[in-house]
């Protein structure tokens, strides 16, 4: 009985020492598995023994103006690369001295190199970006000395160069990548460059190319002997696609220089394409300042700007579009038929529309619709807007006929984005009925909200959408969504940027309009863009402003041997329309039509450009924002 107990226990043990054998076994199985397959860092420490993989970087796409001449290029630059666990012991105050380094600043990026948390990723096996963006000369005296750097190698990049020191927002400009960018594009990692802001980041996947890849072989010591299998693994770089932009730069250029010391905007439309031949946003800033390793310290500058040259006034300021809103009304008048051309109502100086309500301008009364538009008066429109909402026999209620006016304003773009290839577009604002609603609890009419008759009150919009309505008045009813990029290298256009967008308006009422603009500019409010060979059609505006002087606005649209243009300005705390916005759209008129400026006109450019409309804040005048 004994000896069975005995074979039962030695039995049993065998099993034992059997399966934990089994066990240990598999595990070691799996380890090897997760170590050879699974895990990419011992696959990185094989391969790096043998080999070097070096990323090679794609050519950026070029950009040309609309007359194809060179607007962005590429100059080459280098980047201090490093692995690691190659780097050995070396002479750290000869290398911080020929990267004109503190040692401090030494240590303190190889300690961020490695620190996880700021360089998420990491890996010793793996290339690191050390320094960024040497020039020329600093990669020639580093070239000299990198035997003397085991495990620093350099790697070729290149930088954006500008012909001209125009259009910074526009062009927009190149940042290294964040841990968000990384996470949410395979295509990047660490130390990359991509669009920030402007057409860099709107056109950012067609401007950076494909990267390639060159494998490079190693010694026993590490020491690179040649290219691996004659570089038939090798990956060549695509480069990126060129753009060509609808953008004239020297109608850019003089845009700008006629903002210079003026807060504000200038937006130029080819109405037939949609096109924009200028978009000017003042203050601006040249675009080289925010190259290279000189780009960290120039930004912070500008961001502490109390001007905001990094706020794109164009398509992100919200301003009253004042008086140049009468066209809006006056359209959407005759296509509810609460008006005909002919309707009149009665005016007179100093009337105001039921009491404390937008005085009037002089002129002669009563009026109809296209000497109202040549005169800018408000009464016109605001007698329009009442019998629109307030008819119980046109609308059931003030909430319905003012949804209809609201969906006529948003079908001619405003209210909404209206699609412009560049980021940060802003939409303004166009109240509806639920609005006034909750502000007046339902008890409101058209004398309630009277102001929004002639473009102020609630509703806000962008130069942007001021220019775009301009353009569409030109064609007659319908408009092409605003872009700055014309052509893209191999590569056909949006549709969106093609394709026309009608108003729901019929193109019968457009000319109606069109004569009210050109008779503004022969006798009446716009009579300093009176032009004796360009044919101008034009709407002046002074846009109120709660914060200090009223902004200056003109919208308009011209005709010059078959090319046609249209243009918004504003000028903040200019005053009327009269006075600024209207002489500058003069004369980008005939710069952008004509190609310069006639005798007659300089003494009108040489007063702007001398001219310096800024905060009542001295200080900002000492502030270089240009």
């Amino acid at each position: 009985m004994k000896d069975n107990n005995k074979n039962y226990k030695l039995e049993k043990r065998q099993y034992v020492i059997g399966g934990a054998i089994v066990v240990i076994v598999f595990i070691f199985i799996i380890r090897l598995f997760t170590l050879q397959v699974l895990e990419n860092d011992y696959k990185r420490y094989a391969d790096s023994n043998a080999f070097l993989k070096k990323t090679l970087y794609p050519s950026r796409g070029m950009m040309y103006d609309r007359t194809g001449k060179p607007v962005v290029f590429n100059q080459p630059a280098y980047d201090v690369m490093l692995i690691m666990r190659e780097v050995q012991p070396f002479d750290t105050l000869d290398f911080s001295k020929t990267l004109n380094l503190t040692k401090e600043q030494l240590v303190k990026r190889l300690r961020d190199i490695r620190n996880r948390r700021l360089n998420p990723g990491y890996s010793s096996y793996v290339p690191q970006l050390f320094l960024s963006q040497l020039s020329s000369r600093e990669y020639g005296v580093l070239q000299e000395k990198m035997y003397k750097y085991p495990g620093f190698y350099i790697q070729k990049r290149s930088i954006r160069e500008y012909v001209y020191p125009n259009a910074g927002l526009l062009l927009g400009d190149l940042g290294e990548v964040n841990r968000r960018d990384i996470k949410a594009d395979p295509f990047y990692i660490a130390g990359d460059y991509s669009g920030r802001s402007g057409i860099e980041r709107s056109y950012e996947k067609i401007l950076r190319g494909e990267k390639g890849e060159e494998i490079l072989l190693r010694d026993a010591h590490g020491r690179i002997k040649g290219r691996y299998e004659g570089g038939k693994k090798d990956i060549k770089p695509v480069s990126g696609k060129n753009l060509t932009l609808a953008i004239d730069m020297e109608l850019q250029a003089y845009g700008e220089s006629l903002m210079r010391n003026k807060i504000g905007s200038i937006v130029m439309i080819e109405p037939e394409t949609g096109e924009v031949l200028s978009l000017v946003s003042a203050p601006t800033y040249d675009p080289s300042l925010l190259v290279g390793r000189r780009r960290g310290k120039n930004h912070g500058r500008l961001a502490k700007n109390p001007l905001k040259p990094f706020f794109d006034r164009s398509i992100m300021s919200y301003y009253p579009p004042g008086s140049t809103f009468k066209t809006v009304q006056a359209l959407i008048f005759l296509q509810e038929k609460v008006i005909t051309p002919d309707t009149q109502f009665s005016c007179a100086m100093g009337y105001t529309y039921r009491g404390g309500k937008p005085a009037c301008h002089p002129h002669g009364s009563p009026l109809a619709l296209i000497p109202a538009l040549a005169t800018s008066c408000n009464s016109y429109f605001c007698w329009g807007l009442h019998n629109m909402i307030d008819d119980r026999k046109r609308y059931p209620s003030v909430q319905e006929g003012f949804e209809v006016w609201k969906d006529h304003v948003v079908a001619m773009g405003y209210g909404y984005k209206l699609g412009i290839d560049l980021p940060s577009e802003k939409r303004g604002y166009i109240p509806n009925s639920k609005v006034y609603d909750k502000i007046y609890n339902k008890r409101w009419n058209s004398s309630t909200i009277i102001s929004t008759a002639i473009g102020q009150g609630e509703i806000t919009t962008t130069p942007l959408q001021i220019a775009n309505m301009a353009a569409q008045i030109a064609n007659g009813g319908y408009f092409i969504t605003p872009h700055v990029v014309k052509e893209i290298e191999d590569t056909p256009l949006d549709t969106l940027y093609t394709k026309r967008r009608y108003t729901g308006v019929d193109q019968k009422y457009y000319k109606y309009i069109q004569e009210g603009m050109r008779q503004a500019v022969t006798g009446g409010t716009c009579r300093g863009t009176n032009l004796p060979d360009i044919e101008v059609s034009g709407k002046t505006g002074t846009a109120e402003n709660p914060h200090g002087k009223d902004h200056s606005v003109f919208m308009g649209y011209a005709n010059y041997k078959g090319k046609q243009v249209a243009i918004a300005v504003f000028v903040e705390n200019a005053g009327f329309g009269a006075t600024f916005a209207v002489p500058i759209g003069r004369l980008m008129i005939e710069k952008g039509l004509r190609g310069e400026i006639m005798e007659i006109s300089k003494p009108i450019e040489e007063k702007l450009r001398r001219s310096i409309i800024l905060p009542n804040m001295p200080f900002y005048l000492h502030i270089p924002v240009n």
